[in-house]
């Protein structure tokens, strides 16, 4: 699948009520076509072989489902390139802009790689958590969920979230109320 033909899809398949709805959720959406969740995971499925450079394509736009559906596609293959995984969370990371494709990135986009990498994405988390951008530490903070749920040592994700701790970001203050509630389900 070309990104001429995902694109002429997303045109197709967009909505001006699905538009409004995600403003609602997602209030920091800057640019979007208003396509549902299902159509993306519909595009991610025919994707068969992994094709990074179509992900970096889609990230690139800036569009929400673009970035939504380059990180289900990297995702669905970061075991392929577990490396080149890596560099592009880090990469994306300093472009995220709503806490949907923060989320999203941090959680399906490692989440076949979380055990394999797990000391590299602790350590990108302990690097992002001291960023001035709210959208990087936030993502630091879902990636120690992530982490969390993969089996990684409690203490040194405690230790690293009680350096965000009193952050006043309200989307960092309700990761922090995330990750507390699962370090105490896992």
């Amino acid at each position: 699948m070309q990104l001429a033909e995902i694109r002429k899809i997303l045109r197709n398949k967009s909505s001006r009520r699905t538009r409004e709805s995600a403003k609602k959720f997602v209030p920091t959406i800057k640019k979007q076509y208003g396509v549902k969740a299902l159509v993306l995971n519909e595009i991610a499925k025919r994707i068969k072989e992994p094709d990074f450079d179509l992900v970096k394509k889609l990230w690139q736009s800036g569009a929400f489902e673009e970035r939504l559906l380059a990180v289900k596609i990297l995702g669905k293959f970061s075991n392929k390139n577990p490396e080149r995984t890596l560099e592009l969370i880090k990469r994306f990371s300093k472009d995220i802009s709503d806490w949907a494709v923060c989320d999203t990135l941090a959680t399906q986009g490692i989440r076949k790689i979380i055990r394999l990498k797990q000391k590299e994405i602790f350590e990108i988390s302990k690097e992002l958590i001291k960023s001035k951008n709210l959208w990087q530490r936030r993502f630091a903070i879902v990636l120690l969920i992530e982490l969390n749920r993969s089996g990684f040592d409690k203490k040194e994700i405690k230790k690293l979230a009680e350096k965000i701790k009193d952050d006043k970001e309200p989307y960092i203050k309700k990761a922090i109320i995330w990750l507390d509630k699962e370090l105490k389900k896992y």
